[in-house]
Parts: C-alpha cells; structure tokens; sequence
C-alpha cells in the first residue's frame, strides 16, 4: 500500500507527481528544488541560499511523513555546473553530520525553473 504525502510546508508540484511517496516503510520525495513555498518562487541568492532552501524543503516533508534525516539512506544531487558542487556539499554537511546517507552528484544541463540545485531523497524506517 502507499500513502500520498503532502504538506504546505513545501512547494507544492508543478507537474504530474507527488511531493513524496511512502510504500513498503520507504520514503521516496521528488526531487526538491529551492522553491520558497510560502511565494512559489525561486529564492533570492547563489547556490547556498538555494541548497538551503532545498533542505528545508526536504526536511517538511520528512516531517510530514513522520521521518527525519536520521532515516535518510540516499541522496542524488543535480547541479547546474560542477563548480556548484563545493558550496552545495558545505550546505548540505549541514544536516548530515553522522552516519551520512549514499548519495550521487552530476552536473545537468538544466532543472526546472532555472534552480541551480535539485536533491531527490528516499529514506527508510
């Protein structure tokens, strides 16, 4: 069985998919761009302001779902450019500081509204 999980507190889709999925004790959240959800845009800044943002945008649908980072076992970033990668990974140790999850990173030619960072999470109870 699978539960829909939505909250305000992120941004809401803008396309055919859910913020998150949990099935089988697993949470899949769609990737996360630095969308604030209180204005539906994207927030001002460089690539720390918006990996930030991505973060909080993750961790209210964790919260949500009734998880935490603590259950996050895989992370992939997507990157406008490589050189985003440094700043990003300072942003995201943030919030990962023992028993990090696996994770992936690649440079894209592109993400939804012009973001400059997008972080797909899954976690599991």
């Amino acid at each position: 069985m699978k539960r829909i999980i939505h909250t305000p507190q992120a941004p809401a889709a803008i396309g055919p998919y859910s913020q998150a999925v949990e099935a089988g004790g697993t949470l899949y959240i769609s990737g996360q761009v630095p969308i604030d959800p209180a204005t539906g845009r994207l927030v001002e800044g460089g690539i720390e302001a918006q990996t930030e943002q991505v973060m909080r945008n993750i961790k209210a649908i964790l919260d949500e779902a009734g998880y935490t980072f603590a259950d996050v076992v895989k992370s992939t970033c997507l990157l406008a450019s490589m050189d985003y990668f440094k700043p990003m990974n300072e942003v995201y140790a943030r919030y990962y500081t023992t028993d990090c999850p696996a994770r992936a990173a690649f440079a894209v030619a592109g993400l939804p509204m012009g973001a400059l960072v997008e972080i797909e999470t899954v976690a599991v109870k």
